[in-house]
């Protein structure tokens, strides 16, 4: 397992180097991928304790971007996101744990829709670094998958074909580079 000590610190998501995404399935046949542009978000980690770790992320909703736009119109619109209502989801970590290796779990409260439940995300640690300008860099891989209709979101659509035009699975992967606060 990777010494994580000399980590131990306050950090600030990169939102240039930072991917929120997600995947739908559509129509049975094919998925859609999307992502989040707005966010913000921190990180505390305890390089000696992961358990101590936390971490705290803001979505603005309005900012969801799957390449087209009369999709994204829909998705922002009163069928899903109803961001006139719920312009934010929020992720607070609840809990962090080392599972060996690279690999890290962290659980915590995923809000959307005004509906709070709790989810589990997989982590890899892709490393740390110091970059040309000086910053002290950490980066993460994450995933975990998601039923949309437990925090409301269960517009849909039936296929004559039998099915959905959206799935209600949704995965969301997370490609992390946090910069430490000085």
């Amino acid at each position: 397992m990777t010494d994580l000590s000399a980590l131990t610190g306050e950090y600030t998501l990169d939102p240039a180097h930072t991917t929120i995404g997600f995947t739908a399935r559509h129509a049975m046949v094919t998925n859609v991928k999307g992502k989040f542009l707005d966010f913000s978000g921190t990180l505390h980690l305890d390089g000696s304790d992961p358990a101590k770790s936390t971490a705290s992320i803001d979505v603005t909703m309005e900012s969801v971007d799957t390449g087209n736009k009369d999709r994204d119109g829909h998705l922002k619109s009163a069928d899903f996101f109803k961001i006139d209502e719920f312009p934010t989801m929020t992720f607070r970590s609840t809990k962090a744990e080392a599972l060996g290796d690279e690999d890290y779990r962290i659980t915590g409260d995923l809000s959307v829709l005004g509906v709070t439940k709790s989810i589990t995300i997989d982590l890899e640690f892709n490393g740390a670094a110091k970059d040309p300008f000086g910053n002290e860099r950490v980066g993460f891989e994450g995933k975990t998958e998601i039923k949309r209709s437990e925090w409301g979101l269960t517009w849909n659509a039936a296929l004559e074909t039998g099915g959905f035009l959206v799935s209600d699975k949704i995965k969301l992967n997370f490609d992390i580079s946090a910069i430490k606060s000085a």
